[in-house]
């Protein structure tokens, strides 16, 4: 068996970046952007109010001065003169500071009666003016390359004057689930049958980690029907298959591959859940079989499938994060296995406590479905009291 760090490590090196796709950027969230956005514009493009009130020379708007409305500027309509001694423009916030002004007067701070507006507060030069190119600058670099665009990010490239984006393209995945046993959700249970979860809990892992799902058909536990799914996950930038890993009489997933040229890289981790993990290939497509027990399958998904869709995104090659935690409960000293166990989390005074579930079975979707995160444990790490500090991975 080897380690879940060096598994990692040479899934991810086994995997390639996908191309690029040019997309609209009303349909960019959550892409991984290709190439940096550089703005095509400078933000604001003038000078602009920040506030509703009158265009001024700061020299001429002291306390009392009574000046002359010479005009009105709304946002989008700049006033297509200038301003001299004496005089005030009418603007509102966004609206361009026509040349000669050098401050805003507030309208709280201003009586304007008839076409005379009089100063109640004096002026600061350039207080309440939002400078051309405060915000960024024609040719400045916005989003740099390999970062997954947040709606902070659209934002920003939609004020930099881009209609499209290049991001990579979502890997495909492939998901085949296997077993004589399993019937999709809906469909008639044979005896000694079961729903099968996996597939649909995997696709909507990939989704959420940025992947297209494609789930394949359910594979019997039979050579050619295995054969034939891998067959028709041709084209897929990674093939899952969840089930029939180990080492059973019906464990037919690494035979049935080796009829399509499977190149096993390594098969069993050293860990709980998921012990009987592989990854390999067919031909040029990678492929990672996940367990069949349902919580096994899914701590996979987060330990290697997660981060394998972020490397083929374009995003860096990363193990999950992890955070810190105290432990409201004691727990047994671990054996020769990393140990990931579900468990419950609530805000504590100094940061969060944690609180293992105290039954681990790996077939409990339940009790995956409550947790909020899995608490890490290296192998041989002896016994822990309540209060010990643990590394965590969030949900």
């Amino acid at each position: 068996m080897i380690s879940v760090d060096e598994a990692r490590r040479q899934i991810l090196e086994g995997l390639q970046v996908t191309g690029r796709e040019t997309v609209p950027l009303a349909v960019s969230l959550g892409r991984v952007l290709a190439v940096p956005v550089a703005a095509r514009l400078s933000q604001p493009p003038a000078d602009v109010s920040a506030m509703d009130g009158y265009a001024v020379r700061a020299a001429d708007a002291v306390q009392g001065a009574a000046l002359s409305i010479i005009g009105e500027a709304p946002a989008g309509h700049p006033f297509g003169g200038s301003i001299g001694a004496g005089q005030a423009v009418r603007l509102f916030t966004g609206s361009f500071v026509p040349p000669g002004a050098d401050a805003i007067l507030l309208q709280e701070n201003a009586t304007a009666a008839g076409g005379t507006v009089t100063v109640n507060e004096s002026c600061v030069a350039g207080k309440h003016i939002r400078r051309a190119g405060q915000d960024f600058h024609a040719g400045a670099e916005l989003i740099a390359a390999g970062r997954r665009l947040t709606a902070r990010d659209v934002g920003l490239a939609a004020a930099g004057n881009h209609p499209w984006l290049q991001v990579h393209r979502r890997p495909r995945i492939a998901i085949l689930a296997t077993g004589d046993e399993i019937s999709l959700p809906g469909e008639a249970i044979g005896p000694g049958g079961i729903v099968s979860s996996n597939a649909h809990m995997l696709a909507a892992f990939v989704t959420a980690a940025g992947g297209d799902p494609v789930v394949l058909p359910i594979a019997g536990d039979d050579l050619a029907a295995i054969a034939a799914g891998a067959d028709a996950a041709r084209g897929a930038d990674l093939l899952v298959t969840t089930g029939g890993a180990s080492v059973g009489v019906y464990d037919l997933v690494q035979p049935g591959l080796q009829a399509r040229g499977l190149a096993l890289d390594f098969w069993k981790i050293a860990m709980r859940p998921g012990k009987p993990l592989m990854f390999g290939r067919l031909e040029s497509q990678p492929l990672l079989g996940l367990p069949g027990n349902p919580v096994s399958a899914y701590v996979c998904a987060v330990l290697f499938l997660g981060p394998a869709i972020a490397r083929m995104s374009g995003l860096p090659a990363q193990p999950p994060e992890t955070e810190r935690a105290r432990l409201t409960a004691a727990m047994a000293a671990n054996d020769r296995r990393e140990d990931y166990v579900r468990a419950g989390l609530e805000r504590g005074e100094h940061g969060w406590l944690v609180t293992p579930f105290p039954v681990q079975d790996s077939g409990m979707l339940s009790t995956l479905a409550r947790a909020d995160a899995l608490i890490r444990r290296p192998a041989h790490q002896g016994a822990l009291v309540a209060g010990a500090e643990v590394e965590i991975l969030r949900f």
